[in-house]
């Protein structure tokens, strides 16, 4: 199973002076990564020990030869948690209707779990784009 896992072509992410990676969903609004953590989560006690991080958002499409890939890095904070955006940023990912989504996720808006925003505002921000043509199948 992990041979013919790795041996698809997904993208990697590396960090060092850490190490601590971890895939993230996010919300780019004014300027701004938003990243809803929490007590379940060690990234809001890491971003208040070391505020410095990196943040890498990428696509690589195989059929259509879109590679485009975001770099972003700067000093992150903790941040108190607001349902208004905290519903922005899960409705992007799960849709409208909050009764399909798994209880957790609505725990997030409607509970008192400890939820909170690590906030990223880029000092370094760059964008590539690697897309390449894709030939027609004969």
């Amino acid at each position: 199973m992990i041979d013919e896992f790795l041996a698809r072509p997904l993208t990697a992410r590396v960090a060092t002076d850490g190490p601590t990676v971890r895939p993230t969903w996010y919300l780019w609004e004014d300027g701004a990564f938003w990243i809803l953590s929490g007590p379940w989560s060690r990234l809001p006690s890491l971003v208040l020990s070391r505020p410095r991080i990196a943040l890498s958002v990428d696509v690589c499409e195989l059929d259509t030869g879109v590679v485009v890939q975001v770099l972003a890095s700067g000093d992150a904070s903790v941040r108190p948690f607001d349902v208004p955006r905290g519903r922005r940023k899960l409705v992007r990912y799960l849709g409208d209707d909050e009764q399909r989504w798994d209880p957790r996720f609505r725990e997030y808006l409607h509970g008192d779990v400890g939820a909170v925003w690590v906030h990223l505002r880029p000092s370094r921000l760059v964008a590539k784009d690697l897309s390449y043509e894709v030939p027609e199948k004969p």
